[in-house]
């Protein structure tokens, strides 16, 4: 496919920037959009999260692809606590503007690949956040507001609330090898109190950064001012294995698990070693990013534009392929989705899944989820394996609306330790 002749994929107004569902998610429509990176300013592989009242900012971060650069704005909604968009105005979650321009860009600088890297950090001079919750950012092009090119979700929250959250081996049947038990309370701060949290308390925690694995958590007790989260269903999650990793800061060289490094009609294009079913071998531990990414070149002055581009290609050697589901590869390198952009096809030739993802040089991790047909909750157990010892992080996110309230607080944030 030549790189240069990119097209939009899709143009939707800005007033239905959701799913179908009405769902706000994390979104590309445009073929030449890449390298999307969106967490707290100076903190690198940070989540998308920030302090109400804070000096804390968000970095947002991406690559257009070609020789032409655009002039792009962007727009800031507020959402529910389950990312439906609020029904409430500007000026009750905005000081100033909810839109504004992204002013930063640069060329990038002796790649193959020719691209425009933009970025810009939020909020800043023309605006501050005055309520806390979740919200949605839109990029759109400034020339055609309806021309969305991508939406990434984010929080603000306020610490209005002590989250401890803590990971343990199941008790009874519960999956003890395999599974992993979270446990989680939640005491307010200043000696302030809970209205029937069962009621206006909404607890989620989310594995890693796995939408699909993410849990609203039923309360099991509550202990003077204390909610415990704990013991119920909810809080067993499957263990997984370590994530998958892969090296191709140096392009010229092959580096962690890349097997061999081609040119080919002006493209960059890596094969990594092909990858193995682990579901049956011993849990072995390794540090990982835990599906994270990080943009690095060796030999570079400024990774964000001498990086170049890849295709990457992986393959799962298989003698059948699986009849009763998909296999997808997850984490921060396809938005953690398990769709048509993550899957992996069958390639009877090879006897093996295969896919190849356009990616910027640096350190990649991701895992292999199989999904089954008609689930929403992918597996590990399939190709990963499943192991208790997994070091998973866990995010726990508490969410408040009280009688009277007009949206959705965010009155804590916590991460397991």
């Amino acid at each position: 496919m030549n790189r240069k002749i990119l097209t939009f994929v899709a143009c939707i107004a800005i007033s239905i920037c959701t799913s179908a569902q009405g769902i706000a998610t994390d979104s590309v429509y445009s073929s030449n959009i890449k390298s999307i990176i969106f967490g707290k300013q100076g903190v690198e592989m940070s989540l998308p999260i920030i302090q109400l009242g804070s000096n804390e900012k968000l970095m947002l971060r991406f690559d257009e692809l070609g020789d032409n650069s655009n002039f792009y704005r962007y727009r800031i909604q507020h959402c529910t606590h389950d990312w439906q968009i609020s029904d409430i105005s500007v000026s009750d979650y905005m000081n100033g503007f909810e839109e504004g321009s992204i002013d930063n860009q640069q060329f990038s600088f002796t790649t193959m690949e020719h691209y425009v890297n933009y970025w810009q950090s939020i909020p800043n001079d023309m605006s501050s956040f005055s309520a806390s919750g979740n919200y949605l950012l839109t990029v759109y092009l400034q020339s055609d507001p309806d021309s969305i090119v991508f939406t990434r979700r984010f929080k603000v929250y306020e610490p209005l609330t002590i989250v401890e959250a803590s990971v343990g081996r199941p008790q009874g049947a519960m999956g003890l090898n395999e599974n992993q038990n979270l446990t989680v309370t939640i005491n307010p701060t200043n000696n302030n109190y809970f209205i029937n949290p069962d009621t206006y308390l909404f607890v989620y925690a989310q594995q890693n950064g796995r939408t699909d694995l993410t849990r609203l958590l039923p309360l099991e007790s509550m202990s003077g001012n204390t909610l415990n989260y704990r013991w119920k269903k909810e809080n067993i999650f499957p263990g997984g294995n370590e994530f998958r990793n892969f090296d191709f800061s140096n392009i010229q060289i092959p580096m962690n698990n890349i097997w061999k490094i081609e040119y080919f009609g002006g493209e960059n294009i890596i094969f990594l070693k092909p990858d193995e079913n682990r579901s049956r071998d011993a849990y072995i531990f390794e540090y990982g990013l835990n599906g994270q990414f990080k943009i690095a070149a060796v030999n570079t002055q400024n990774a964000n534009t001498e990086s170049d581009y890849a295709w990457v290609n992986f393959s799962l050697p298989q003698q059948l392929p699986y009849l009763d589901g998909n296999i997808y590869i997850v984490g921060d390198l396809t938005d953690w989705k398990l769709d048509e952009s993550s899957r992996m096809e069958w390639n009877e030739n090879m006897k093996a899944y295969t896919a190849r993802l356009f990616l910027k040089q640096g350190y990649y991790s991701y895992q292999l989820i199989f999904l089954p047909i008609g689930a929403t909750e992918g597996l590990t157990s399939t190709i990963e394996g499943d192991h208790f010892q997994t070091a998973n992080d866990y995010y726990i996110y508490v969410y408040q609306r009280n009688p009277g309230d007009i949206y959705d607080r965010l009155i804590g944030f916590g991460v397991s330790k």
